[in-house]
């Protein structure tokens, strides 16, 4: 049986998100908080310790494997462009290449349907656009526009 390994206090759980969160999303992913935040401060507060606090702080998968998952599962979805271009974003910043995100939304394709790959890779187009500095990651140019 696995080992439940979670922090004790709602505190600690704030404070393992807000880490993971940087990690992951950097300031992509404080911006979704402090939106979220205007609306609704309690929400903003689940989203830093439910997913980051607890689930991407347990062992077993490492942010590599979980962006995968993620972006898999976002682009499965085909409705949550705004949520797949943050976790875009965040598979790039945690060494995720342009290369194998695109393989990601494409093996979608046959398990969600074309139109839901189709609006993954536009979504990931979106932020390859607006993360040139990622280029290094993959040792090819941006392609021309």
């Amino acid at each position: 049986m696995p080992q439940v390994t979670t922090p004790k206090t709602s505190r600690d759980r704030y404070a393992v998100g807000l880490e993971r969160l940087q990690t992951i999303d950097g300031r992509d992913g404080q911006e979704v908080v402090a939106a979220l935040s205007k609306i609704s401060p309690d929400f903003a507060r689940y989203l830093v310790e439910f997913p980051f606090g607890d689930i991407y702080a347990r062992p077993g998968l490492d942010l590599r494997c979980r962006e995968i998952a993620t972006i898999a599962a976002l682009s499965a979805l085909g409705n949550a462009r705004p949520q797949l271009e943050v976790h875009v974003a965040a598979g790039l910043n945690v060494g995720l290449t342009r290369e194998e995100i695109v393989e990601i939304i494409m093996q979608m394709s046959v398990y969600a349907g074309f139109p839901a790959a189709i609006n993954g890779l536009n979504a990931a187009q979106a932020v390859f656009d607006r993360h040139p500095e990622s280029v290094a990651a993959t040792g090819k140019a941006k392609p021309e526009e």
